[in-house]
């Protein structure tokens, strides 16, 4: 009798195994599937000043390091065009300007929340011709000794107006306006210069700086123009709020703060 029970008794043990074993499974099942789902990729669209092109590729790499579900593509040009892109409904998470009244703009109509914005960065204005310069130029008065001289679009290009109030407020403006070459962005002036095309150029301190092919021979006075802020918000219709404001906040913190600097922009506060 004691060999039918001990075969019973093993088979039971069997069983409770199996069973156990299967309990088991069905315990992990629902963590591995929910480890199964994939986090979703999501592409965010920051329209930015040219001017800002170094600076913010540095920290996007940063960024996509540490968010790596999250990638950032730019659409760089003048601040005036990147906001009447997004008046006219251009799908765009994030504005970074040059200029605050292009910024305001979008602010006064409802694009923008105020709440949701901030003067980040600062720029200087300088005047710059190229290394191998034969024409006496050493300042802003200067330029009437020149044959061409680049600026921005004063009326799309941020950098292009703050040079036209300069070379104003030196009375240089009616002497030389027959002279100037316009350009679409800061990039774009500075191509000039440092191609020999035009004689002189003025941009802002953080393109000059990008440059081994030009000099930079005056900066031009903080009070010979409007302050020359970067303001940075979130669109208020972006498609992933949660990831604009992340990458909002992400060019807050101290990490980018230092690439700004770096960079030759100043700090505001």
């Amino acid at each position: 009798m004691r060999k039918p029970y001990l075969l019973f008794l093993a088979m039971m043990l069997l069983l409770l195994a199996v069973a156990g074993c299967s309990a088991k499974e069905q315990t992990k099942k629902p963590e591995e599937q929910k480890q199964e789902v994939p986090v979703e990729k999501v592409e965010l669209t920051v329209s930015a000043a040219a001017s800002l092109q170094n600076a913010l590729n540095e920290i996007k790499a940063t960024f996509e390091k540490e968010h790596s579900n999250v990638k950032v593509n730019y659409n760089f040009g003048a601040s005036g065009a990147l906001q009447q892109q997004i008046s006219q409904g251009a799908p765009v998470d994030l504005f970074f300007s040059a200029a605050e009244d292009k910024f305001d703009k979008l602010v006064q109509d409802g694009l923008i929340d105020k709440s949701k914005g901030i003067d980040l960065v600062g720029n200087e204005l300088v005047l710059v011709v190229p290394n191998d310069s034969k024409k006496e130029v050493k300042a802003f008065e200067d330029l009437t000794k020149t044959d061409k001289i680049s600026i921005g679009t004063p009326e799309a290009v941020p950098a292009g107006q703050y040079a036209k109030e300069t070379l104003e407020k030196l009375n240089v403006w009616k002497a030389i306006e027959g002279k100037i070459v316009y350009a679409k962005d800061v990039r774009q002036v500075l191509t000039y210069v440092e191609t020999n095309n035009v004689d002189a150029g003025i941009v802002y301190k953080t393109d000059a700086l990008i440059s081994h092919k030009v000099k930079i021979v005056a900066t031009a006075d903080e009070n010979s123009h409007a302050p020359i802020i970067y303001p940075l918000g979130v669109i208020k219709n972006s498609s992933h709020p949660k990831e604009a404001q992340l990458f909002y906040d992400y060019l807050q913190n101290e990490t980018s703060m230092k690439t700004f600097k770096k960079c030759g922009f100043k700090g505001i506060n």
